[in-house]
């Protein structure tokens, strides 16, 4: 959520910002601020009038001690505590009004975000590794998948719908090896601390990282219970510090969790895509930083880099973009978006994207820290995959796919599944 202060001091700024993500939110801007103004005169209004009540009553008291009629000015305050609560009453509404319009304005895009209208435009910024070749036709991981008995689509559509999967024999050993290659990699060598969150969150944790109100079609409710299945392990992780003070010493936190995820993906036309790319179910490992201002932006790199460091160590080739102002998430300020090349896909699929919200976030959830002065102040957040499984899975049974249909795992992943090649 945005800085009242920020809209009301700086609103040219803030529109222009806004206006470099391609929405029409200058209205937006200026309906909050109308009814802020009448918050702020309502509430001055009803300051004087609790002056003047205070001033009546003594004077009230006064009078009485000396046998005068104060009938008048206690009629008066009455009609002054009258005015005072219908004041009291408007200002709630207004201020319910102000907060829900303010959660409905995305983030600022940071000043170095690359301006843009659309996917179209999101720069490059680097590559690692080469794509592998082969001397064959290759196959898609559904082919692979199938014919190794490794995931059975059919199985999934019987039992949960379109958009499901069930991971069988070896494939579901690879997702296994894979989630804990992951979290040793995240953990251990990175030194994030393990979370393994509920997979059923209140709505105040989902409005805290942005995915309510605005996207309230894209998640799974529970409304018996009023719960919500997790879009991303984000929520829950970054929750865990909601409505706190942190210690300057506490910072940076650095968070890693596997979940599977879930996701309605309502209106998406991706759905009809082949095989896992895109699905209702997924796991993923997610990375959570909470930090400064001041090193948020350095923490960005850090966090991607450690996404980065899985594709290396399995051998992907991979690209990093950066998303224009057109593209990026609503409550991001700068995001870099990881895409692993996938042969049997012949394209690029997104395995992470490492984003830093600013204090977009922690605003939504007062999540505070004390700086060196004692001052409390909003922290920044970041969160990044590291990474989806789904698209990591293709990737590395495209990518390692033999002539006979056998497919060679990279040797950073052999411990964990416990063979080097699968069929």
């Amino acid at each position: 959520m945005l800085d009242i202060r920020l809209l009301r001091d700086q609103p040219d700024l803030v529109k222009q910002r806004l206006a470099t993500r391609g929405e029409g939110l200058s209205e937006l801007v200026d309906e909050v601020l109308s009814i802020d103004t009448q918050l702020r005169t309502a509430e001055t209004e009803r300051q004087i009038l609790q002056s003047d009540r205070n001033r009546l009553s003594k004077e009230i008291g006064m009078g009485r001690k000396k046998g005068e009629d104060t009938s008048a000015k206690e009629a008066e305050v009455r009609a002054i505590g009258e005015r005072i609560d219908q004041i009291g009453a408007e200002a709630d509404a207004w201020d319910i009004k102000r907060n829900d319009l303010l959660m409905g304005i995305p983030n600022l895009p940071h000043e170095a975000c690359p301006v843009g209208t659309s996917a179209d435009q999101n720069p490059e910024i680097r590559a690692w590794g080469l794509k592998p070749n082969f001397d064959f036709e290759p196959k898609d991981h559904v082919a692979l998948g199938t014919a190794l008995g490794m995931l059975d689509f059919e199985a999934g559509v019987k039992i949960a719908g379109s958009a499901f999967v069930v991971y069988r024999g070896k494939g579901a050993k690879l997702e296994r090896a894979l989630i804990n290659f992951l979290l040793d990699l995240h953990t251990v060598d990175h030194g994030y601390e393990e979370i393994a969150p509920p997979l059923l969150v209140k709505a105040e944790a989902l409005v805290g990282t942005g995915q309510l109100p605005k996207f309230a079609d894209q998640v799974y409710h529970c409304g018996h219970d009023d719960l919500y299945l997790l879009p991303t392990a984000e929520v829950p992780v970054t929750n865990l510090h909601r409505e706190q003070i942190l210690k300057l010493e506490q910072l940076p936190v650095n968070y890693a969790a596997y979940t599977p995820c879930f996701r309605r993906e309502a209106g998406s036309a991706g759905l009809g895509t082949r095989g896992l790319i895109r699905m209702h179910q997924f796991d993923k490992v997610e990375l959570v930083k909470i930090t400064t201002p001041e090193q948020s932006m350095a923490e960005l790199e850090t966090l991607t880099g450690h996404a980065e460091r899985v594709l290396q160590l399995l051998g992907l080739h991979y690209r990093v973009i950066e998303l224009c102002t057109g593209d990026i998430g609503f409550g991001s300020a700068k995001t870099y978006d990881i895409e692993v090349w996938a042969p049997g896909q012949n394209s690029y699929l997104e395995v992470s994207s490492c984003s830093n919200f600013g204090d977009y976030q922690a605003r939504r959830m007062m999540m505070r820290y004390k700086d060196e002065d004692g001052k409390n102040k909003f922290c920044h957040t970041l969160n990044g995959s590291g990474t989806a499984l789904a698209r990591l899975f293709v990737a590395l049974v495209e990518s390692g796919q033999q002539a006979d249909g056998s497919i060679l795992l990279p040797e950073a992943l052999r411990p964990y599944f416990g063979a080097e090649r699968i069929g």
